[in-house]
């Protein structure tokens, strides 16, 4: 089984777009400082980095499922460039209402992509800047990172708060380091 770092990407990866707007061209996307490093960080960590971002826009008519696919893979190639993976990019397309199981903070993303990669769920990390990202992490036992600018409610119950990716995938490592030197170590003796 794998380690995952699941990844929203409207202000985790890319800034996001101001309120009610979307992003729907490739010229509105602008990385984020140091976005690229913090995933070439999690990639030499063992992590897969995969990509779950809710979508809505689709479903407004506003981009294609064709359009969207073109954007991710731009972000994609454009990461790789700089020396950063994304190994698979999840979204759901669908509008708030009716409920759906992949629009966060149901888990169907997270579900999907474990069986899909065979990821280990509770040695995985959720990163996010809402309340529903957290949720969608928590649902499926993922350790969780907010990045709480735009999370208006706060922070109820990640397991760390950080300001920006990078600094996400610092404090996830260092508790991840701590975490494998406070393991039952096997011995064996007999």
């Amino acid at each position: 089984m794998k380690r995952a770092a699941f990844l929203d990407r409207d202000g985790v990866i890319n800034k996001r777009a101001s309120e009610g707007e979307y992003i729907t061209r490739w010229e509105d996307v602008q990385i984020l400082p140091g976005v690229a490093d913090a995933i070439a960080m999690l990639n030499r960590a063992g992590f897969l980095v995969i990509v779950v971002s809710n979508q809505r826009c689709v479903a407004k008519g506003q981009i294609s499922v064709a359009q969207l696919e073109e954007l991710h893979e731009r972000l994609r190639h454009s990461l790789a460039a700089d020396g950063a993976t994304i190994d698979h990019v999840y979204y759901c397309p669908h509008e708030k209402t009716p409920p759906c199981s992949c629009r966060k903070p149901a888990p169907g993303m997270l579900l999907t992509a474990a069986a899909e990669h065979e990821i280990d769920l509770v040695h995985s990390w959720m990163v996010g800047d809402s309340d529903a990202d957290v949720a969608a992490g928590k649902s499926v036992g993922c350790k969780t990172v907010l990045l709480p600018e735009n999370a208006p409610h706060g922070n109820n119950y990640s397991d760390l708060v950080a300001s920006s990716l990078m600094d996400a995938v610092v404090r996830l490592l260092e508790t991840e380091k701590s975490l494998a030197t406070f393991a039952p170590q096997v011995s064996d003796r007999k």
